[in-house]
Order: structure tokens, then sequence, then C-alpha cells
């Protein structure tokens, strides 16, 4: 009796990886709705002689800017490092993960990086099915990874059953949050949470996905992806990635008062491109707050494919308030 407990305890996805919270309450200083998207224009980061260059994570690390960024050699998907003074003019300093092991030939990124003490924290996707795995780096250049996935997919029947990926974590108190994609069997695409109090072991949130397809004719009605997190003005935000049935991607703006339960800002329009080099795809933002807004840098593509060759650069914008 007590082993079949067990099982079915597992099943249900109930002792110890499935949890009830939310997070503390929100910051009342700093930028507040509604908010305005002001675009630079030109990439910041272009691709040069990469297929693809998307799914930036910025960070400032001793008194400079490190974008860990995903990069496409036309069969595997790398991260690789840029620096920065301003986070506007970048200069390029290479590959510094592959996938390698239990990562599998396809993916070792699509990452979050956090600062932590002295050194960076980050997680990326990687294997088949995706999870999400970590690596520590005192340098943004040298990295020593976890070892097993840290977050795997659910159990039969869960959102998250076929895989979790592009993972973006923010520290709040004692712990860590993780919002994430999750693909259930009949492949599509929400988002969900989880926390930690060290980064490694992770309790999901049970009542997940937090956020559910937009509704028929809406700019994400065929998928949702590539979460960033903050917050101000009162509320916790997420600016996501939204599909349509024709591949073509916008990013969307959410926002909620306990980080768990999500609710569309339907006065603020979906970010599409607006120049030749991202008028297809306008996907995976990161953030920065600071007093004058919301720093954004994202990835953007003039082809609308679900995975990759989409001519991927990254660009920078603005979210100032009206």
């Amino acid at each position: 009796m007590r082993f079949a407990w067990i099982i079915l305890c597992v099943a249900l996805s109930g002792c110890g990886r499935y949890a009830d919270f939310r997070l503390p309450p929100p910051d009342s200083a700093g930028p507040r709705a509604p908010f305005e998207w002001q675009p630079s224009g030109q990439p910041v980061l272009p691709r040069d002689g990469s297929i693809d260059v998307l799914n930036p994570s910025v960070i400032r690390f001793h008194g400079e800017y490190l974008n860990l960024y995903s990069d496409f050699d036309g069969k595997i998907w790398h991260t690789a490092l840029a620096q920065s003074a301003d986070g506007l003019i970048w200069q390029k300093r290479g590959r510094v993960l592959s996938p390698s092991g239990w990562e599998g030939a396809y993916i070792a990124a699509n990452g979050s990086a956090l600062v932590s003490g002295d050194q960076i924290l980050y997680w990326y996707e990687a294997g088949e099915p995706f999870r999400i795995a970590l690596a520590r780096s005192k340098d943004g250049t040298n990295w020593s990874r976890q070892g097993a996935a840290v977050l795997g997919p659910g159990p039969r029947g869960s959102f998250d059953e076929r895989g979790v990926s592009d993972p973006f974590v923010i520290r709040d108190g004692d712990f860590f949050y993780l919002y994430y994609t999750g693909l259930d069997r009949a492949r599509r695409q929400r988002l969900g949470v989880a926390r930690s109090r060290d980064g490694t072991e992770w309790e999901k949130l049970r009542s997940n996905p937090i956020l559910e397809l937009g509704s028929p004719g809406a700019f994400d009605e065929a998928g949702l992806g590539e979460p960033a997190v903050w917050t101000s003005g009162e509320f916790y935000w997420m600016l996501y990635t939204g599909r349509a049935p024709n591949e073509r991607r916008r990013i969307g703006l959410a926002r909620s008062s306990d980080g768990v339960q999500w609710e569309r800002d339907l006065s603020f329009a979906p970010i599409a491109g607006a120049e030749t080099w991202d008028r297809e795809v306008v996907c995976d933002p990161t953030v920065e707050v600071t007093p004058e807004g919301i720093r954004v840098w994202f990835g953007g593509g003039d082809v609308a494919r679900p995975d990759e060759n989409l001519h991927g650069q990254i660009g920078f914008g603005w979210l100032r308030t009206r």
C-alpha cells in the first residue's frame, strides 16, 4: 500500500516537486503603466557570419554589460558572449557553451543569466526532450556545468510533459523564480513558473500554466514563449513572445499582482517588427529596469519559421511611461 501511495503521489506531482506559492509583493517604485514602445531601429548585435543570433540575456557584471545570446551555426545552437560598456555597442567574444553529454548535439542556449555574489548563474535549455540546465562562471567565458538537468518535463497529462524551455530567472527574497515555456502532448506552448532556494532544486507551481493561449485570431493564439519578468509600479510585468499560426511572432505584455496569476495588458499593442530585418519575427525579450524606463533587448528576423534560419539578429528598444 505504501509503494502504491508513492507511485500515485509522484503521478499527481505533489511530493516536493510542486507547491502552491506566490511571489513577494511587487515593487511600488519604478516605471509604471501605461507603457509605450520605442524601438531603436537597426540591430545592435548583427548575425555577421552566423545563421541566427537570438535570445539575448543581458546582465551587468563587474562594471560592464554582458550578453549571453544564442548563436546558430546551421546545425547547432551555442551560447555566445558579447561585451559592452553601454548595452548598445557590442563586441563579440565567441561561443562559450556548446551541447555536451546528456545535452545531445543540437542546443545549449536560449538561456537566462543572473548575477549571484561573485559569479554568474546561467540557466539554459538542452537535451531531447528539452530540459533546463545550469552553468556557473566567474568571468562569462569559462563555465562549470551543474551536471544533470535542474528542471525537466512534467508528468503525463501536464502542460509541460513534452518539454520545458526558455527559462527566465529572477530573485526575490529567499527564492529564485524561474518562468519558462511548457510543451504539452498537443504541442501547445504555454507559460509556467517554478521556485528554488538554491537555483538547482525546483518546485513547480501546482496551478501551472500561468498564462493560456490567446483567443482565435489573437497574435498569440498558436503559442506562448520566452517570458521576461520584472517588477515596478506596483505590479509584476511580463513581456512574452506570441506565435500566430503562420509563425509570425510578436511580443505581448501581461501583468500580475502576485507573480503567478497573470492577465494580458490589452491596452498595450503587441510589439511588431517595424524594420526590414525584423518584419516577420520579434521574440526573445530580456529586460533591465532603470528610472527612465525598461530597456529591452530582443531577437528579430525577416523569415517566419518556428525554430531557426530566421536571419535572426538582436535589437534594442525602450518601454517608457506614456
